[in-house]
């Protein structure tokens, strides 16, 4: 029978000692042998570099109160129109651009559920840097980045179609693969998936589940039905899922050389007024993707424990276990604890796969200050 977890092959990684922190989020529920287990098999390369973590969380503390919520460009950079809000993204058009603006808000079960110090400058950053290494894949619609929340990118005409990779059955959202699959379907997206498979295993393959955007959540499609609803052409859908799977693997690859298994993503696409297909919004961030340390996932798999990720999923289900977030309509608040440990980890997550120090922001200027005035320095024609 073939292991249901994938060989690290690429890397050697060391023991490291354990960080008690990593086991502040076991659920309640689960049984003492189980938090026994947790407590074990939380040996992790998150806790590799103590001093800089306890670093980021005081300065992630220190933070709270200044995150970048919310952003009013249309009033403080002239020639700017208010295009959009996102849950996480404030879109502004210029003339011939649009201005991407990538805020601190946090979002899971299609609502936003907390502010997280550093969290747009993270996500820009890291988007810029897969943007720049997958330019051999496919085109992208980015000009530039004129402060490190913002993208500056090409006016293009948006698929209404999330590609959405995955490589692993797991999640905890009404449309996560785990959770479809454990209630028996086995035909998903076009997909067929095999039997007997349990959460956390690796697929047999990387598979398509696309989503369409309906007015409060993302719906799973099928490749047939985008095409019979005009969302594509059917050239137009084999050309950009081929791109996708391409990049995911590419991803995968890179990660793992980093001592991460890049587990599920989501990609956007759009076209140029010439017709060119680019990738546009973000790439292998961790709001649009799950992350899990390499080194610990085949013991913690073996003991029936979710995976150490690096990534949003212990936020979650933190709420999970709190609250229904689909249906309650005021949840509680994050801990700040919790908060600022998903400060660190996506900075963990910058800084492991680019190979370079992330920058805490000077607080002398307010954000929101810093980028219209770095916006207002690019030149008028963008």
């Amino acid at each position: 029978m073939a292991s249901p977890y994938p060989a690290i092959t690429s890397k050697t990684f060391s023991r490291t000692p354990y960080h008690p922190s990593l086991c502040r989020y076991i659920p309640s529920s689960m049984s003492g042998r189980r938090q026994r287990l947790a407590v074990v098999a939380s040996v992790s390369l998150l806790s590799i570099d103590e001093s800089h973590r306890e670093d980021v969380l005081a300065s992630a503390r220190a933070s709270l109160s200044c995150c970048l919520t919310e952003t009013h460009l249309e009033v403080t950079v002239p020639g700017l129109k208010a295009k959009a809000r996102g849950k996480v993204r404030d879109i502004y058009e210029g003339k011939d651009h649009m201005v991407l603006v990538t805020t601190d808000r946090q979002s899971a079960f299609d609502r936003v559920l907390a502010s997280i110090p550093f969290k747009g400058q993270v996500l820009n950053e890291t988007s810029m840097w897969w943007f720049s290494k997958t330019q051999h894949i496919v085109p992208n619609a980015v000009v530039c980045s004129p402060d490190k929340n913002v993208t500056v990118a090409k006016k293009c005409s948006v698929y209404p179609v999330e590609f959405v990779v995955r490589g692993f059955v797991t999640g905890s959202t009404d449309t996560s693969l785990w959770t479809v699959y454990s209630k028996g379907l086995r035909n998903y997206c076009g997909n067929v998936l095999p039997d007997g498979m349990i959460k956390n295993q690796k697929l047999p393959v990387n598979i398509l589940t696309p989503t369409t955007k309906a007015i409060h959540h993302d719906v799973p499609v099928s490749p047939d039905e985008i095409i019979k609803m005009g969302l594509m052409t059917e050239d137009e859908y084999h050309d950009v899922s081929s791109k996708a799977l391409s990049l995911f693997a590419y991803g995968q690859e890179v990660a793992l050389n980093h001592g991460l298994l890049l587990v599920d993503t989501k990609y956007e696409f759009g076209k140029d007024t010439n017709g060119n297909i680019l990738l546009i919004d973000e790439v292998h961030t961790p709001d649009s993707s799950r992350y899990w340390i390499a080194n610990t996932y085949e013991e913690r798999f073996n003991s029936h424990l979710e995976p150490e990720n690096v990534d949003k999923e212990f936020l979650r289900l933190w709420f999970m276990e709190h609250c229904n977030p689909y249906e309650d309509q005021v949840l509680p608040d994050a801990p700040e604890d919790l908060v600022c440990e998903l400060a660190w980890r996506y900075i963990y997550l910058y800084e492991t796969i680019t190979n370079s120090k992330f920058q805490v922001p000077a607080m002398e200027e307010s954000i929101h200050d810093r980028i219209s005035r770095n916006i207002s320095q690019i030149p008028a024609s963008l």
